[in-house]
């Protein structure tokens, strides 16, 4: 099983009409694997899986594996808060062919742990690629408890992984403590990634990565070869990025910027809203200075 360091959760590019835009889609996968990205992570909460049909998630998937062969592992969302919706969908994308599956920690009905574990055995028990638990309570209202994942991963029968965006390093460090060494811990948090590497995680699940991939992958590098300080210098000069991609609710800074950049629409779906322009007004200068910043030495940029 490959485990890249950065999956890039990518962004859903849909039409002026509100249809998946499978053009912009595919070329924004091919640059994504040419910058940076290991792995690709569709219909996430950064690609909208709110708003889109089993359908979709094939057109989009199609779109994308097309655009990149087998160059990197594509991986779609798969999760919801039913069980027996989650099977479903979760075969239809093994069907597809489908590198794994992120299931998102049911959201809105607040299962107990005995819920949470029934409900991730009986997805593995349907399916035979890997599966990464995401676990996001600032988006589900529910906290998956630490000993309660590494329970799951120990009765699933596949390749397992955790998405950790709870925002606690605490938990990761009963992650990496409690998991099997062979089970990779995933930040799902751009601005913890750094410090959590530290802790014995293995990569990130990254929203900025879509701007700032051949960065953050120097940034990984850097840390493996144990050079930390100028890790840490890099981590310093993307944090204002990382900040300003959520000073609205994600993905709507990315996709503004993304947009800026021509690589898609600035187009959302219902009940997102794309603001005014003047909302990024931050993002925008701290993208282009992140992006100044790393066209220089690393001795000009810690003078910088």
């Amino acid at each position: 099983m490959m485990w890249p360091r950065i999956f890039t959760a990518m962004v859903t590019p849909f039409t002026e009409e509100g249809e998946i835009d499978t053009e912009a889609a595919a070329g924004l996968a091919r640059y994504l694997r040419d910058n940076g990205s290991g792995g690709l992570i569709l219909a996430g909460s950064t690609g909208e899986a709110f708003s889109l049909t089993a359908n979709e998630r094939k057109t989009l998937y199609d779109a994308v594996r097309q655009a990149v062969h087998h160059d990197i592992p594509v991986w779609i969302g798969t999760g919801t808060n039913d069980t027996r919706t989650t099977i479903a969908l979760s075969m239809e994308a093994a069907s597809w062919g489908a590198d794994g599956i992120l299931l998102v920690s049911p959201y809105y009905n607040k299962p107990t742990p005995e819920g949470l574990l029934a409900h991730y055995t009986n997805v593995a028990r349907h399916v035979s690629c890997p599966m990464m638990l995401y676990n996001v309570p600032g988006r589900t209202a529910s906290m998956v408890d630490a000993n309660t994942i590494v329970t799951i991963s120990q009765q699933v029968p596949v390749p397992f992984a955790v998405k950790e965006a709870s925002g606690s390093l605490d938990q990761i460090m009963r992650l990496r403590a409690g998991l099997s060494a062979d089970v990779p811990i995933y930040s799902g948090d751009d601005g913890l990634y750094l410090p959590s590497l530290a802790l014995g995680i293995h990569g990130v699940v990254s929203v900025a990565s879509h701007v700032v991939g051949t960065e953050m992958m120097e940034m990984t590098e850097l840390f493996l070869r144990g050079d930390i300080r100028a890790a840490q210098s890099l981590h310093n000069d993307l944090w204002p990025l990382f900040k300003a991609l959520f000073v609205v609710s994600n993905p709507l800074p990315l996709k503004w910027l993304l947009s800026q950049l021509h690589f898609i629409r600035p187009v959302v779906r219902s009940p997102l809203v794309m603001p005014a322009d003047n909302v990024f007004a931050s993002l925008w200068a701290a993208y282009l200075k992140t992006k100044h910043l790393s066209s220089l030495s690393p001795t000009k940029r810690a003078q910088a």
